[in-house]
C-alpha cells in the first residue's frame, strides 16, 4: 500500500458517514432534467450574437429545456454565446444504469496544505474539444502534498467560488474515465489546510455527454500512482455509449 498523508480519524469518519448520501446525490444530479445526461445539443451562435432563450424554447416538446451559455473565444478573447438543449428523456438517460464507483477507502481522505497565489493568476488548461489549444483559468492558490514519497504542487481552479481539482492518474482509460476526473476541494478561507477526499472524485460532464468541453488535467495534476477511489465510469444498457 502506498504511503499517503491520511486525514484525522474524525475527518475520515465524517467523510465515510456522508459518502452514501453523496453517491445518491450524484445519481440525482446526472439524471436531472438539466443534468449531464440530458444535454443533447450545444449550438454556438455567429460571432457577436447573443442567444434568445425564450425564442429558442418556444414550442419545444414536453421534457425539453433550453438555456444559454457564454465562453471566451480561445483566439480573440471575445465573448461567444451558445444555446444548450436538454431532454429529460434523452437516449443517455433512458439507457443509463449506474455509475461504477470504488468502495470507500479511508486512506484516500488526505490532508494537504494550501498557499494563496496573487490575485488574477491564470493557468493554462487544455480542453477536450479545443484540438490541443488551452484556456487560461483562474487558479487562486496551490495545493501541496506528498504521495508515496513524491511531492506535488496541484493547481485547482476557481469554479464559481469553489476549488475544483482536475486530476489524472494511471487508472484513466484503464477502469476510470480516460480524460481524468474532477474533485471539489474542501477549503476554509484563510486556512492553510485542505482536505482532498478522493472518494468523492467524479466523472466530468464530458463523460456523460459529448456536448461538453471539459478541462483536462495539466501535467502537474497527474499522479504517478493509481487513485483507486471515487467514481470510475457511467454504465449504460443495451450497448449505448455517450459518444
Amino acid at each position: 500500500m502506498p504511503v499517503l498523508p491520511r486525514a484525522s480519524a474524525q475527518t475520515i469518519d465524517g467523510a465515510h458517514a456522508g459518502w452514501a448520501a453523496w453517491c445518491a446525490s450524484r445519481l440525482a444530479a446526472v439524471t436531472a432534467p438539466t443534468g449531464d445526461l440530458a444535454l443533447i445539443e450545444t449550438r454556438w451562435l455567429p460571432e457577436g450574437r447573443q442567444p434568445s432563450v425564450a425564442d429558442a424554447g418556444a414550442g419545444l416538446p414536453a421534457g425539453r429545456t433550453v438555456t444559454g451559455v457564454r465562453r471566451t473565444d480561445i483566439l480573440t478573447g471575445e465573448p461567444e454565446y451558445a444555446l444548450r438543449f436538454w431532454d429529460a428523456h434523452s437516449p443517455a438517460i433512458e439507457h443509463f444504469e449506474r455509475i461504477d464507483t470504488f468502495p470507500f477507502h479511508p486512506d484516500w481522505v488526505i490532508e494537504a496544505t494550501y498557499s494563496p497565489a496573487p490575485d488574477g493568476r491564470r493557468i493554462a488548461f487544455e480542453h477536450i474539444r479545443d484540438h490541443g489549444d488551452s484556456r487560461r483559468l483562474p487558479v487562486p492558490g496551490d495545493i501541496h502534498l506528498a504521495l508515496d514519497g513524491t511531492d506535488y504542487t496541484l493547481h485547482a481552479f476557481d469554479d464559481d467560488g469553489t476549488l475544483l481539482l482536475v486530476f489524472g492518474d494511471p487508472t484513466n482509460g484503464a477502469g476510470t474515465y480516460g480524460g481524468g476526473r474532477f474533485l471539489f476541494v474542501q477549503h476554509t478561507p484563510d486556512s492553510e489546510r485542505v482536505v482532498l477526499d478522493f472518494n468523492r472524485a467524479f466523472v466530468p460532464p464530458c463523460g456523460f455527454s459529448a456536448q461538453y468541453n471539459c478541462p483536462m488535467p495539466p501535467r502537474q495534476n497527474r499522479f504517478h500512482l493509481p487513485v483507486e477511489a471515487g467514481e470510475k465510469l457511467p454504465v449504460f444498457r443495451d450497448g449505448f455509449t455517450a459518444y
